[in-house]
């Protein structure tokens, strides 16, 4: 299978999983000029990010209904929402107002990510094609650029206020080519006589769920508190930090792409399980780091860990489901993990406010490491079963 071929057959969720990294990519660079804007804490900046996760977590539950109810038109939809929300941060000049701001911002960019993902698994099943690896590829792709471009802006002096308008017109034109047109259409009904079953598979549900956890306690605890460990913790310019963010975006894109074909050939588990241990060994790198450039290999081995996890277990999960249970499932699971996204950052704040960021990045190597038991434990529940 080539890769022009993946991208074409899931373009929608291609684009919109790109319009996302341009949004996390902007928002990881400008946290330093954020929390300064709101004269936030570290702690209370980590609890304003928990804001984040509680509009995230509604919308990962109500997926499967938006989704049902808008059909084609979910995605373009839910990108020009997010651009709304986009232009909220310059608004946000005290910590109270930067919860709200992040509420509206998790809800409106969880809900997108989960239906471009949920949109990807009917994909996947329906071409016989591995295609998660690539698509999240193009999410670190764009965060990676994005968050290298919105340094330079920063370092020339862009105020959030103009950053996040500017940065939101290629959202919207990422938006536009999210349109599936006649293309769409819903999961594939069942052969006459198929019986679907009337529970969920929930141990595998919140295995899966642990893994997503981890990977983006792991992901976003490094996307979030880099740039401010760069210039911070290391004395780095103005600007220097958003060399984390982008030096993970730009690492998680390349091996993406490499696990699109290493996921068919290993396996989803033996991926899942190896790309753990690396995650474990970069977080303990960039809390020892005692130089700009060690943090930034730290980040690396990081972004080579985090890579493959997210997508890998979204193919392993939509494997171990019925299609007919496929769309709630991986809904579920994804409301267990992406709490993780917002849940990393914001324990980086609380133990960073007592400890200092370097503790607070051992931490997220220990949580990173429970993906490993996870992994384990769907390995042997398979091989009992076949």
């Amino acid at each position: 299978m080539s890769l022009i071929t993946a991208v074409r057959v899931s373009r929608a969720p291609f684009m919109a999983l790109g319009a996302i990294g341009v949004y996390w990519g902007t928002l990881a660079a400008m946290v330093p000029a954020i929390k300064a804007q709101t004269q936030a804490s570290d702690a209370q900046f980590g609890l304003a990010l928990l804001g984040a996760a509680i509009g995230g977590m509604v919308a990962m539950y109500l997926a499967p209904r938006i989704s049902l109810a808008l059909g084609r038109y979910i995605l373009p939809l839910l990108v020009a929402v997010m651009f709304v929300a986009m232009q909220m941060p310059a608004f946000a000049h005290s910590v109270p107002a930067l919860f709200v701001v992040l509420v509206a911002l998790g809800a409106t960019i969880s809900s997108l990510d989960i239906n471009a993902n949920m949109r990807l698994s009917q994909l996947e099943e329906r071409h016989g094609m591995h295609l998660m690896n690539i698509n999240h590829a193009m999410f670190s792709l764009c965060f990676g650029v994005a968050a290298l471009f919105v340094a330079g802006l920063r370092q020339a002096g862009w105020s959030v206020g103009q950053v996040f308008p500017l940065m939101g017109v290629a959202v919207v034109i990422m938006g536009v080519m999210t349109w599936e047109g006649r293309n769409w259409r819903p999961v594939d009904p069942e052969p006459e006589g198929a019986v679907t079953p009337t529970e969920l598979p929930w141990l595998y549900i919140i295995l899966t769920g642990v893994m997503l956890f981890v990977s983006f306690v792991g992901e976003n605890a490094t996307e979030a508190w880099s740039a401010l460990f760069i210039e911070r913790e290391l004395g780095g310019a103005v600007g220097h930090g958003g060399f984390g963010p982008s030096t993970l975006g730009f690492v998680m894109a390349a091996f993406r792409l490499l696990g699109q074909v290493t996921t068919e050939k290993l396996g989803e588990e033996r991926v899942v399980f190896w790309s753990g241990v690396l995650g474990v060994i970069g977080s303990l790198v960039i809390a020892s780091a005692q130089s700009q450039g060690v943090v930034l290999v730290g980040i690396g081995i990081t972004a080579i860990g985090m890579a493959v996890i997210v997508p890998t277990a979204n193919s392993l999960l939509g494997k171990l489901v019925h299609r007919q249970q496929r769309a709630i499932a991986i809904s579920r699971a994804w409301l267990i993990g992406f709490t993780g996204y917002f849940i990393g950052p914001s324990l980086i704040g609380f133990v960073s406010q007592g400890f200092g960021l370097r503790v607070a990045f051992v931490c997220v190597a220990i949580m990173v490491a429970f993906i490993i038991p996870a992994v384990v434990t769907i390995k042997s529940r398979r091989a009992a079963a076949a």
